[in-house]
């Protein structure tokens, strides 16, 4: 009976190594860039804490361009794709954690974002790269990685407007500094999602009102590239109970944002509501 025993435990510590590399290996995917030299991808491999026997995908200069490049100087995007990711799949109701490294252009709250626009859930994702870049490749990256480890493919509109989110975000960030841009247009997404907001005088008007209880002052041209970016949003089926199950550590702020009561409404159709009230109260 002992040596039964004996010889179970000794079959268990050999399977526990293999079982948890195999749970491992089925829950991370790497993209690296394409242009990164050998002797690079062996450094973000390192970093990383994988080797080669990892799920490895690439990102090429292309892809960066198909999605960045209508929103963002060339020269941000730049000629080769260098930035890589770490992506592993977390636990349901995890949400999203997200650490860079000689990231330039585009912030942790950025990705983590953008992510959640595109559709991502449950991820830890790490944003590294062997020299100071902006960052570009590895949004792709991480969307890249993401349907490899569910089998779930993110639409193209998805794609486009994650990207463009970043984009906007980033170069609205070059103005007025990279945390404000990311906490108004968070703050802005958030409501309209809440709200089911989609006109884009009501767009409008949120935004005009959230930047300035920020003491954010806008121009014309910045405001618009705002409510083209939510307009865009707006479309995608986007929850706010699961962007505050992504955002874990906001959930609270998220609440306070929700919980606003901003004046969309125009004078006519405040009018209007008023006359319906008006007649409510007699015939209602």
């Amino acid at each position: 009976m002992k040596k039964g025993i004996i010889a179970f435990i000794l079959i268990w510590i050999l399977l526990i190594p293999s079982l948890i590399f195999a749970e491992h290996d089925g829950g991370v995917v790497v993209a690296l860039g394409k242009n990164l030299s050998e002797e690079q991808k062996r450094e973000i491999l390192n970093f990383f804490n994988v080797d080669e026997s990892i799920k490895i995908i690439e990102v090429t200069n292309e892809e960066e361009r198909e999605y960045f490049g209508k929103y963002i100087d060339s020269n941000i995007i730049g000629s080769r794709a260098i930035s890589s990711v770490y992506v592993k799949r977390l636990p349901e109701g995890e949400g999203i954690t997200v650490e860079t490294h000689n990231i330039t252009w585009v912030t942790e709250d950025m990705y983590r974002n953008a992510s959640i626009t595109a559709g991502i859930k449950d991820a830890k994702i790490i944003v590294s790269s062997p020299v100071k870049v902006s960052g570009t490749a590895a949004l792709t990256g991480i969307i890249k990685a993401f349907e490899d480890l569910t089998g779930d493919s993110i639409s193209e509109k998805e794609k486009e407007i994650a990207s463009e989110e970043i984009a906007k975000t980033a170069s609205l960030g070059n103005e007025i500094g990279k945390e404000k841009a990311q906490e108004l247009i968070n703050n802005i997404k958030i409501y309209i999602i809440d709200n089911n907001i989609k006109s884009k005088g009501s767009i409008k008007k949120v935004a005009e009102q959230m930047a300035q209880e920020l003491g954010i002052e806008l121009t014309d041209e910045q405001i618009d590239q705002i409510v083209s970016l939510m307009r865009n949003i707006s479309k995608l089926n986007l929850n706010i109970d699961d962007i505050k199950q992504q955002l874990r550590d906001i959930s609270g702020k998220i609440d306070k944002i929700t919980e606003q009561n901003i004046e969309i409404k125009s004078i006519l159709e405040r009018i209007l509501d008023a006359i319906v009230r008006f007649f409510n109260r007699f015939f209602g």
